[in-house]
Order: structure tokens, then C-alpha cells, then sequence
């Protein structure tokens, strides 16, 4: 397993990847992975010849005062993981890297965003978006793999993709749950037991 940090390189394994004719799964996160990251990884596994998970907390996504400084991280747990799934390769860029200073681009779904999760978040799609298609011009997929828990991030992201012309095909894996029923995300983490107890309804 590769892990790569500068956007040059990950450009470069990308190119020699397709070059050499084999097929890209790109599986992005922000890491502190679990059994639903995991999963999306198997999917990409069976259907792909190389799979690239991408680790990145991105900055643009989340809004003031919101859990960006917070944000559970274990990079080596991460990679662990990676391994036993047998990732190919491990993207893990900089903040700096990916929005460098001076950055003022910026990609907005104006349809699908609105509503559910952009009523209260106004500006976390656009920063999805955004790195989407950075992470998607960087790593080269020929499909890229989101969990259906996320069904407002992904249906913005096809949309995204669709309008931009882009060739990479959205592939949605199902939403994998713990014994009791929760669905597994990273921010479960931030849960007392009190409301582990509510989230449930």
C-alpha cells in the first residue's frame, strides 16, 4: 500500500495507473474510518483494479463554530485499516495543499443542496462539491464510492458530476448500521450514553 501526500504525486500514480489500462475506485473520507468506509472499500475492491481512499478533513465543508478543530482523527488506525483491506493506494494531502492561500474558487450545487442538511448548513455543500471535484481531477476515478446514509451529499455530487460532464460514475453503497440499528458515523464518537439512547428514534 502507497500512501501519498503531495498532489503532484498523486497526479503522476493516477496517470500511470490508466495508462497501464487498469480501472480507479476512489473512496473519499475524512477519515476516522469505520465499517461503512470499510464497506465502500469492498465494493471498489470487487469492481476496480486500483482502489484509492482519500483522507482529508476538509475545512471548506464545515461552518462557523461547528466541529472542524474537533473532528476525530487517527491517521495510523486509518491505515491500518487500509491495509487489511488491501488499498492500493492512500491519499492524505494537506489543508494547504488542497485550498492553497489566495484560494477563491469555489463549486456550488444550487438545486439539490437546498433543504435537509443546506437549511442549516448553508455552506457545507459547496465546500463538498468543491473538494469532490478537486479530489476527483487529483485521483483520476473511473467510479467514485459514497454511502446511501449520505443521500443528500450524493445525490448533489451526481449532480455535480453529471453537469460537469465528468467521467467518473457514482457507485452508492448501503447504509451499514451497529446491532442496535444506528447508523455508523464518525461523530457517533461525540455521543453520551443518554444520547446514543435518543438517536435511535
Amino acid at each position: 500500500m502507497r500512501v501519498i501526500r503531495l498532489l503532484d504525486e498523486m497526479q503522476q500514480v493516477a496517470g500511470s495507473l490508466r495508462t497501464e489500462g487498469k480501472s480507479i475506485g476512489l473512496v473519499p473520507t475524512m477519515g476516522c474510518l469505520h465499517e461503512g468506509h470499510l464497506s465502500l472499500v469492498d465494493l471498489a475492491r470487487e469492481s476496480c483494479d486500483a482502489v484509492i481512499v482519500t483522507i482529508f478533513v476538509n475545512p471548506t465543508q464545515f461552518g462557523e463554530g461547528e466541529d472542524f478543530e474537533q473532528y476525530p482523527q487517527d491517521l495510523d488506525r486509518d491505515l491500518a485499516l487500509c491495509e487489511d483491506r488491501h488499498v492500493d493506494v492512500v491519499f492524505v494531502p494537506t489543508g494547504s495543499d488542497v485550498f492553497p492561500k489566495g484560494h477563491s474558487t469555489f463549486v456550488e450545487e444550487t438545486e439539490l443542496a437546498q433543504g435537509l442538511c443546506g437549511e442549516t448548513r448553508p455552506t457545507h455543500f459547496r465546500g463538498v462539491v468543491t473538494v469532490c471535484l478537486k479530489l476527483f481531477v487529483l485521483c483520476q476515478p473511473d467510479f467514485a464510492f459514497f454511502g446511501q446514509k449520505d443521500a443528500q451529499q450524493t445525490a448533489v455530487i451526481r449532480r455535480m458530476v453529471r453537469d460537469f460532464h465528468l467521467p467518473v460514475v457514482i457507485e452508492v453503497g448501503p447504509t451499514v448500521r451497529e446491532p442496535d440499528g444506528l447508523a455508523m458515523s464518525s461523530r457517533n464518537l461525540y455521543l453520551d450514553s443518554e444520547q446514543r439512547q435518543e438517536a435511535l428514534l
